[in-house]
This record gives C-alpha cells, sequence and structure tokens, in this order.
C-alpha cells in the first residue's frame, strides 16, 4: 500500500508519528458515558470510546501512582546514597536503587502499552463504525429530490410547448436535409439519438450547430403567422439559454462525478482495511456482517463493538509478548491506515459541503431569466433542504478536527 510504504521509506517521520500516535486525549466526543439502550449509530460508538478512555484512565492512575511513589523511593534512596559514609550500606542502597529503576522502567513500559491497547481499540471501533457512516453518504449523494429537480430544470422536454415545436423542428430538417449540408448532420445526430430524449442532443459540442438549424427554421415562418413565429421564437430562446445552463451545470456535475469515483476509491480502501484488521483480531467477514452490519439491535451491536474493542486489546499485548523490542510497529502501521482512512471520508464530506455551495451560483446567475427563472427559483428551495439535511447529518469541519485527536499521547 502506498501510504505504508511512504511511512516505512521515511524513518525519520515515522518516528514523529509514532510518538504522536501513542499519546494526545481523545476527542472529547467521547468524554461522557451514555445509555447503552440508545439506538442511533453515534451513541453506541461513543458509549464504546467511553468506556476506552475511562478504562485507560483507571489503568494510568495505577500506574501514575507507582511511579509517583518509585520516584519518592528512588529520591530518598538517592539521599541516603549521599549522606552515608558505610561501604556496606552504599552497597546496599545501590543494589535497592537498581531494583526501583527496573520496577519504574516496568510501570512505564505498562502505561505504554496501556495507550497502545487503548489507541487500537479506538482504531478498531472507528473503523466499523464506518460502514454505517459510508453508506448513508453514498445514499446522500445519489438519490436527494434537488438534483432530481436540478435535471428537470436543464431539460427542454419539461418546458410547456418545446417538444411540439421541436417536432417541427425535426420534420424541417428532414425534408431540406438534401439541400443543407448544416441539417443533414442535424439529421444524423438526431437518427443516432432515437428517441432516448428530445432535447438530449442539443448540448455540449454540438450545440452551435443544431442553433444555427433552429435559427434558419425560424426564419422561414412567416411574419404573418405571428403566433406562431413569436413561439418559435421563443422555443429558440429557450433552446440557447438551457444550452449555457447545461454547460454551467456541467462544470459543476464534473465535480460530482470526481466525488462519487472518490466515494467508490474510499470504500475499495475501507473494505481492505477492514478485512485485513478482522484477520488480526481473528474475526471472519460473515461473522462481522452478521453480528454488526445487518444487525438491527442496537445493545447487540454494542455487545459485538466490546468483544472487538477486547480482541484489540489482547492482539498488542500477544504483539509485545512476541516481539518485545518491535511490537510498536505492527500496531502503529494499523493506527495509521484508520487514521488515514478517516481523513479520505472526512476530505470527501468536506468537499461535498463546498461543492453545494456552488449550485447556489448557479441558481443566482438564471433565477432571473425569464425562461427557466420560475424553475430555477424552485431549485432554491431544495437547495436549502439539501444543505440543512447534509450540515444535520454531516459535521465535516468537526469530523476532521476529532481525527487529529482520534489517540492518546503519552
Amino acid at each position: 500500500m502506498a501510504v505504508r510504504s511512504a511511512f516505512i521509506q521515511t524513518y525519520l517521520m515515522k518516528k514523529v508519528l509514532l510518538a504522536l500516535l501513542c499519546g494526545c486525549i481523545f476527542t472529547t466526543t467521547y468524554a461522557a458515558p451514555v445509555d447503552a439502550t440508545d439506538t442511533t449509530e453515534a451513541t453506541i460508538k461513543e458509549k464504546i470510546l467511553a468506556d476506552i478512555q475511562q478504562g485507560l484512565a483507571q489503568k494510568n492512575h495505577i500506574t501514575d501512582s507507582t511511579i509517583a511513589r518509585l520516584n519518592t523511593k528512588l529520591s530518598n534512596v538517592d539521599s541516603l546514597i549521599k549522606n552515608t559514609a558505610n561501604n556496606k550500606d552504599k552497597m546496599d542502597k545501590l543494589v535497592e536503587r537498581v531494583k526501583l529503576i527496573e520496577d519504574k522502567q516496568k510501570a512505564v513500559e505498562e502505561n505504554e502499552l496501556n495507550v497502545y491497547e487503548a489507541n487500537y481499540q479506538s482504531a478498531i471501533i472507528n473503523l466499523a463504525s464506518m460502514d454505517r457512516e459510508i453508506q448513508p453518504l453514498i445514499l446522500f449523494h445519489s438519490t436527494k429530490d434537488f438534483f432530481e429537480t436540478l435535471n428537470e430544470t436543464a431539460s427542454p422536454e419539461s418546458y410547456d410547448g418545446f417538444k411540439q415545436w421541436f417536432d417541427g423542428f425535426k420534420k424541417y430538417v428532414a425534408k431540406n436535409k438534401k439541400h443543407d449540408a448544416r441539417l443533414e448532420a442535424i439529421d444524423n445526430i438526431l437518427t443516432l439519438s432515437g428517441n432516448v430524449s428530445v432535447g438530449a442532443s442539443l448540448y455540449g459540442t454540438i450545440t452551435q450547430l443544431f442553433c444555427s438549424g433552429m435559427a434558419t427554421y425560424v426564419g422561414t415562418i412567416k411574419q404573418r403567422h405571428k403566433a406562431e413565429r413569436e413561439q418559435a421564437q421563443k422555443m429558440y430562446t429557450l433552446t440557447m439559454t438551457l444550452g449555457q445552463f447545461n454547460s454551467d451545470k456541467d462544470h459543476i456535475d464534473h465535480e460530482w462525478n470526481d466525488i462519487t469515483r472518490s466515494l467508490g476509491d474510499m470504500q475499495v480502501y475501507y473494505d481492505t482495511v477492514l478485512q485485513r484488521n478482522l484477520q488480526l483480531l481473528g474475526c471472519s467477514n460473515d461473522d462481522f456482517n452478521y453480528h454488526f452490519v445487518n444487525e438491527k439491535d442496537a445493545d447487540k451491536r454494542y455487545l459485538y463493538l466490546s468483544s472487538l474493542r477486547q480482541k484489540a486489546a489482547d492482539l498488542v499485548a500477544s504483539y509485545k509478548g512476541k516481539v518485545p523490542k518491535e511490537w510498536k510497529d505492527d500496531v502503529y502501521y494499523q493506527l495509521v491506515d484508520v487514521q488515514t482512512l478517516k481523513t479520505k471520508y472526512g476530505d470527501i464530506t468536506y468537499r461535498i459541503s463546498e461543492h453545494i455551495g456552488l449550485y447556489d451560483g448557479l441558481i443566482k446567475k438564471y433565477k432571473s431569466d425569464k425562461m427557466i427563472g420560475p424553475k430555477v427559483v424552485l431549485l432554491r428551495t431544495k437547495l436549502d433542504d439539501l444543505k440543512s439535511t447534509f450540515d444535520q447529518d454531516y459535521e465535516p469541519k468537526e469530523y476532521k478536527d476529532a481525527i487529529v485527536r482520534m489517540y492518546k499521547v503519552m
């Protein structure tokens, strides 16, 4: 994996991040224990993370007390060594001092293990919970009413009189294509587009071609047919306006397409990181899906997360027992992967939040247009609802700030 390779290759950076990841405060979101029977997913996660923090705080209190007691004894022993003239007593105190230092080192190492266990527990809980964060974001991105209304606004078929007028234009093209190369090209494009959409071929690089042909068509309507000519001019103006509207919209939609791809890539990355950590914990994907992803009972999901939390702590302890000199490395890489994954998720939510604002500019530009303005004005309410829903369900800045404080720092 590129992220992991970069950390491995950059030794100095690894040491700096290692210091960060094994020690700062948990995010304040996790501070207060809550009722485990609450059915909201965020509350379940917060409860588990609060349990982890509370457990670490209790362990830290014990080790801190032990270290403080040993420091007091060391200070007393050092004073006795300094003031005694008896060589035997001094030697005995030196032996005692070595033992106290060893005991203090054990306490420091125990505290370090506690921090790494808590950090990996936090990583696992955050990782497991991300499945229920990603899926609603994908759903939000793909099914909101605003985008349906936006597409309707951009479609000429949704405007009264356009389909009838366009049918007349197509008949004119078919009748006169042999005498005009432009009309022959337009007829070919209309044939290729079939009946999928009347106006589907009116935009993009061929807009100018269609507008030129339509202008000729309007010009063939005699002045004495005033109503017909006014309607033709109106539909021609509508076509040109929608051509520009769609061009502006497409620039914004292109970014949405990129966000969609980013969501897909993140889903793949998430699945990879999740599967690797489940394997490390001795859990199968089927077991995870059955007991957590597809489980409707909040209490059962809470209990399953609690079991994952315990397995995470046991895994860290086993690493320390098997490879006492390098045990932190294996844990460190998992911590970095989860934090990187959550950062990617936070970046995407932030991009969506900023991108919603681009549609606000589109609405302001066209809301006063005589032809499409009324439909564009309706978009304002839809956009406000979309933004309100997003702001209520997602807090990109708070989420990204919390990522920085995911782990406890010694």
